[in-house]
């Protein structure tokens, strides 16, 4: 599922390219993707004429806020990626018109394309189909639970370490229960985190993922926090991981995997102390740990 810095990379890339735009008609042919407005027909009808005014990311969500006062939302969820180009209906089967890193097949299983005033198409590729498009009137979204419930954005200049600290802790003033990589993972802690990156920075801070939050020292917590916002900007400056599904808008391969040093690593050696890297299961989710470097 691409997260933070894969939706970050994304979004940079459409403030570059389609600010301004008009969405002049829009394509779908599985339209369980639209959730808001359960009408498809309604979606593109109320779609059709907006402008493109702003282009923004909360958590992992793509926010494009149109003209009169509404508000697409992207969720690309477990395989979905957005790309920007010119497609053609060949057999049944959109084509990019021009070769390049759009003909990669991770980028073929087209579910949804906005057509827009300059005769450019952005488009979502989805294998599994499993992606969210809202649209809605933008003073309803920001006051929509699920909007609200996003916990504090983590590369935020006012998100200090007292924040996160606070961020860890219930409304009590008690330390939040659960296991750090879960807890790192639950997007009303923190927005944004997902699988990748908790193991990335846990890794680096070199504490073990399975380690109960409320036990955490204070030198523990100041590493994580150190590294988390290290990762996520390392992540961005390298267009974010493509081990999976997910592409930038054109098509092209993020350069993370550089830089992974223990996600889907399991059975090689830590660069840091040579011990095989582990892998457990938490959660329904995998954890990937050194487990000479991370108590």
């Amino acid at each position: 599922m691409p997260e933070l810095p894969e939706v970050e990379t994304t979004v940079r890339d459409l403030q570059k390219k389609v600010l301004s735009r008009t969405f002049i008609d829009v394509w779908a042919d599985s339209q369980k993707i639209i959730k808001k407005p359960k009408s498809f027909e309604e979606f593109k009808k109320e779609l059709k004429s907006k402008k493109i005014k702003r282009v923004w990311r909360r958590g992992k969500n793509i926010i494009f806020e149109l003209s009169q006062d509404y508000s697409l939302l992207v969720h690309q969820k477990l395989t979905g990626h957005l790309l920007f180009g010119y497609w053609i209906l060949d057999n049944g089967y959109w084509k990019p018109k021009i070769k390049g890193p759009l003909e990669e097949k991770v980028n073929s299983y087209i579910h949804l394309i906005f057509f827009l005033d300059n005769g450019k198409m952005l488009a979502l590729s989805d294998l599994r189909k499993f992606a969210k498009v809202e649209l809605w009137k933008t003073e309803a979204f920001k006051n929509s639970k699920e909007f609200k419930s996003l916990g504090p954005e983590p590369l935020e200049k006012d998100f200090t370490f007292e924040k996160f600290k606070e961020a860890l802790r219930q409304a009590q003033g008690k330390p939040r229960k659960g296991k750090i990589k879960q807890v790192l993972m639950n997007q009303e802690v923190i927005a944004g985190i997902g699988n990748i990156y908790s193991d990335e920075m846990l890794w680096c801070a070199k504490v073990h993922p399975f380690k109960e939050t409320p036990k955490l020292k204070e030198a523990e917590l100041k590493g994580i926090y150190k590294n988390l916002k290290s990762v996520l900007e390392k992540a961005i400056e390298l267009g974010g991981e493509s081990i999976s599904d997910f592409r930038d808008l054109e098509g092209r391969r993020g350069e993370f995997d550089k830089a992974r040093k223990v996600y889907r690593r399991e059975g090689e050696k830590c660069s840091r102390c040579g011990t095989v890297i582990k892998r457990a299961k938490i959660g329904g989710r995998s954890a990937h740990f050194c487990p000479t470097c991370q108590k």
